[in-house]
């Protein structure tokens, strides 16, 4: 593992990585919930679930369902807010994980939510920078989606910057018309680089009972179904910007 490690490490915006295979945001929950059944540590790192100011008891089961081609969820950004996440799951991290990098996951619903969060966890230890999930909903405008805002996500990125020098990227939707010039102004605000990408929406039809497989309703689309999507993305956004990207969606 040590040798293979130093052949794949990879920097990307000055994060060192013993390999480039992270795990995405909500897929491994904090580290601790999959330790048993995965080496965290063999990773090149893992982006946690995510992190809002207040807990979130998240939508209504199911909140996982299958289609051909992929999987569709609803989990409601589902999380214990960053108390809980402070007091438990940073600690947990940084007594596990001594190789693999940790980005946290943050959410917000109004613009001043995301630089709380990261100025409240910026000087702890179990974790080596954020990844800002802007497709959340901005409360305060109507429930437009940051990433769909420029004026907003400029904001929301300047305002993380502002109480951190660590490393910051901001992930964005696939699903926005003009991605390029999005990540451009995301990263003249001072991200670090992009996250590419969440997921797609999409509404799977549970045929036998004719309703929704969620509870939710709809939910977002991932799985192999998503990699032409976020392949676009990606080329879309180092064409516009040359940024330093974190590429995922639909990778197997």
């Amino acid at each position: 593992m040590t040798r293979s490690s130093s052949v794949l490490s990879v920097s990307v915006g000055g994060l060192e990585l013993q390999n480039p295979v992270l795990l995405s945001a909500g897929t491994a929950a904090y580290g601790r919930e999959v330790s048993g059944v995965i080496d965290l540590d063999a990773l090149g790192g893992l982006v946690t679930k995510a992190v809002s100011v207040e807990a979130r008891p998240g939508a209504l089961s199911p909140r996982v369902a299958e289609f051909r081609g992929g999987m569709i969820n609803a989990v409601g950004l589902a999380n214990p807010g960053v108390d809980v996440v402070q007091r438990d799951a940073l600690p947990w991290l940084s007594r596990h994980l001594t190789r693999a990098r940790v980005l946290v996951n943050v959410v917000g619903f109004q613009v001043e939510d995301f630089a709380t969060i990261v100025a409240r966890l910026d000087g702890d230890a179990g974790k080596d920078g954020f990844e800002l999930n802007v497709s959340c909903p901005n409360v305060k405008a109507g429930g437009v989606e940051f990433g769909a805002d420029r004026a907003a996500l400029e904001r929301v990125v300047r305002g993380a910057r502002a109480v951190t020098s660590g490393p910051l990227f901001v992930k964005l939707s696939p699903t926005l018309p003009e991605i390029g010039e999005t990540a451009r102004v995301a990263m003249g605000a001072g991200a670090t680089g992009i996250s590419l990408t969440n997921t797609m929406p999409g509404l799977v039809v549970d045929v036998e009972r004719r309703r929704p497989a969620l509870g939710y309703g709809t939910g977002g689309m991932s799985g192999s179904a998503l990699l032409p999507a976020a392949v676009l993305a990606t080329w879309k956004v180092f064409k516009a910007t040359g940024a330093p990207i974190i590429g995922g969606g639909g990778i197997a």
